[in-house]
């Protein structure tokens, strides 16, 4: 469930830096002495623009390699391509724009057809589907608009700022200053395209790693032989897992929650045998880590059951893959120590330590013990490791999951009926019917292979992708769920495209900011089919369902943070040196945060994430996208919906700062759903 950033697009916005660069094979070549110069003699000719001169100057020369031509060539490059007059100006970006949204849009679309195999169910994928998947035909566009002097003539006439900066000087900005201001974001490193296409071929690798582990449910064996799941029950790690656990609240399923915990404790441990990932002809008894049947092992006949291979730390090892093209990558990011800057200071535009922060703060206030203490109640039991996955306090963790399914498989039996009904889902959220149609017609849906995800495009004209599980028998509420999540990702990129006044200001401060709108929607799945809540503790339950979701994601997160931490400081670990220290990692949080609620210590259970091994470091939008979520909400109450999320959609890419005091008129921040949480528990008590 997220949010795929385009490989063009995505991966240029998140490895972006400041005006300078290093490169093994060659430095900056312009002495400060040329610079000097050449600003006074610009400056001569245009005395007001003394300070857009010398800065643009600076940031030419900072990236200015000898292929790039000599002195005398740097002097007359910005001579020839400084331009003063604010109307010339504008005009420059008007069609600076027009051409990047021509290069970045179709470059998007390339990447989405070429991905079609490894996204979409097409039968089985074969190494000419892994290549072409992992091809990234925007990897020298970068270089090309450096070699062509493009890239030149963005930064002589547009300035970068820092996120202070930014901060700073924003509250201040017109529109057009803030797009100004992306543009000068846009060419600010210089990342050798082999880099940039290891990555998209790592990452591709991973990531369908990741669509095909899938654990035929109805295969797994309690210690007395039986089956719990139905037998065409295949679930994939960990979304279908996860969810699956969360669904049995309902039913009561106990049993099955353990039985589930099991099969993810293996996966973490990679002790699951590698016979049985994607495989329906083995029986495997997770509990006692045994298989049962036809395999490549050898057979103890004695016992009647296998001595299986596990798996040989795939899973880390897709991790390590990355997290060493991304520290190459490192080198021509100078402005970021590492990865983990890059990813927080120069793609969140929220310091790690900021984020650090705000998590801590939550999972360690004193009101996690007061809920814990009433979902046990709840439960009427101790609590265990997986109720942080706990959905009670939701409308839909009261109604039977096979009840949900009967009514989801009915409506939509496939990916057509879901794009028929995408107009009426938009108009029960809201919107009148011509608008919704309107936005429905930008969105394309697909039956996903993996858990499913959102596309969005590059440019007017394209289609969003929505793409979410749809069985042979239709879609089930998972499926829906996960949809109705992944619809509002697409209305999103769909409004921050379409509805933005400038193209530069297109999407959303960060990720987390499309995962909140995508969680508003996903709240609002059982209204959606009908199912409308009027308990009168509906704003208190609200509220409970938020805290200990974010709850368990901002743990599941500080895992991944501390797992980064620990890469660089052991960059020469081997896959199985990482697991070690993944499981550590994972219950030194566990024991600090977890354990004193739960009573239970040293579980790694919050490793289990699948993002950690495709996604570096994005699992913090989530928990972000909760504590906005919450922001949001307040803000929509007793408002019209639609109107209220197209104002706040169609501000773009601005700061997460100004975003938040434009949309709710303060900035992110966790007490406000703290202090929420303790009304909350004081109501329900």
């Amino acid at each position: 469930m997220k949010k795929i950033l385009s490989t063009c697009a995505g991966l240029g916005l998140l490895l972006s830096s400041c005006c300078c660069s290093k490169n093994y094979d060659e430095e900056p070549s312009i002495s400060e002495k040329t610079v000097k110069e050449i600003v006074k003699e610009l400056s001569n000719y245009y005395p007001n623009d003394v300070e857009r001169i010398e800065i643009g100057v600076k940031q030419v020369a900072s990236l200015w390699f000898p292929r790039d031509g000599n002195d005398a060539d740097f002097r007359e490059f910005c001579r020839l391509n400084f331009i003063a007059d604010a109307d010339s100006l504008d005009v420059l970006f008007n069609k600076l724009s027009r051409n990047f949204e021509i290069l970045y849009g179709f470059f998007n679309k390339i990447s989405v057809e070429l991905m079609l195999p490894l996204h979409l169910d097409q039968g089985e994928i074969t190494e000419i589907d892994q290549i072409f998947g992992g091809f990234n035909s925007a990897a020298h566009l970068n270089e090309d608009m450096f070699a062509n002097k493009v890239a030149f003539i963005v930064l002589l006439n547009f300035r970068t700022y820092s996120l202070d900066e930014k901060n700073t000087l924003g509250g201040d900005w017109t529109r057009q200053q803030w797009a100004y201001s992306r543009m000068g974001d846009m060419f600010t490193s210089r990342i050798p395209a082999e880099l940039l296409q290891e990555y998209s071929e790592i990452s591709t690798r991973a990531d369908n790693y990741i669509a095909n582990y899938n654990i035929y449910m109805g295969n797994l064996l309690t210690n007395d032989g039986e089956t719990l799941f139905p037998e065409d029950l295949k679930l994939i790690s960990h979304w279908g897992l996860r969810d699956e656990l969360k669904g049995q609240y309902a039913s009561n399923g106990f049993e099955q929650q353990k039985m589930i915990f099991a099969v993810m404790n293996r996966i973490i441990t990679q002790e699951i045998p590698q016979d049985v990932i994607d495989n329906p002809n083995l029986k495997w008894n997770p509990i006692e880590n045994v298989i049962f049947g036809d395999s490549h092992a050898i057979t103890d006949v004695m016992s009647g059951c296998a001595v299986f291979p596990r798996e040989p730390n795939t899973r880390y090892e897709e991790m390590l893959k990355l997290f060493k093209v991304l520290q190459k990558i490192d080198a021509y990011q100078p402005a970021y120590k590492n990865y983990i800057e890059t990813q927080f200071d120069g793609n969140f535009e929220l310091s790690k330590q900021t984020v650090e922060k705000l998590f801590t703060d939550l999972v360690g206030s004193d009101v996690v013990k007061d809920v814990s203490e009433l979902v046990s109640k709840r439960l009427g039991r101790d609590l265990e490791p997986f109720d942080i996955w706990y959905n009670g306090f939701k409308a839909r963790g009261s109604v039977p999951e096979a009840t949900m399914d009967a009514i989801t498989t009915r409506m939509y039996p496939n990916a057509m009926a879901v794009e028929r009904d995408m107009p009426n889902i938009l108009v029960k959220l809201g919107w009148d019917r011509a608008r919704a149609q309107e936005i429905s017609s930008k969105i394309k849906v697909d039956a996903s292979r993996g858990a499913g995800h959102a596309w969005g495009a590059e440019m007017k004209g394209d289609q969003a992708r929505l793409r979410t599980k749809i069985g042979e028998k239709g879609m089930d509420f998972k499926g829906f769920n996960i949809g109705i999540h992944e619809l509002g990702h697409n209305v999103e990129q769909t409004l921050s495209l379409y509805d933005v006044d400038y193209w530069m200001l297109r999407g959303v401060p960060n990720t987390s900011f499309t995962e909140a709108l995508a969680f508003i929607f996903q709240d609002r799945d059982m209204e959606l089919l009908g199912r409308k809540e009027n308990n009168p503790q509906k704003a208190s339950l609200e509220t409970l369902a938020i805290f200990w979701d974010a709850y368990e994601i901002m743990g599941v997160s500080l895992v991944d943070m501390n797992v980064w931490e620990w890469l660089y400081a052991n960059p020469n670990a081997t896959k199985e040196q990482l697991k070690e220290a993944v499981l550590r990692i994972s219950k030194e949080i566990w024991n600090k945060y977890y354990a004193p609620v739960f009573g239970i210590e040293d579980q790694p259970i919050l490793a289990i994430y699948s993002h950690m091994i495709t996604i570096p470091l994005y699992l913090s939008a989530y928990p972000l996208g909760r504590l906005i979520q919450f922001q949001l909400e307040a803000q929509i109450k007793g408002k019209n919906f639609a109107k209220e999320v197209e104002r706040m959609f169609t501000m773009g890419r601005i700061t997460p700062k100004h975003w938040m005091l434009q949309a709710v008129d303060e900035e992110l921040s966790v007490q406000s759903l703290i202090e929420s949480t303790k009304n909350a528990v004081e109501k329900m008590k």
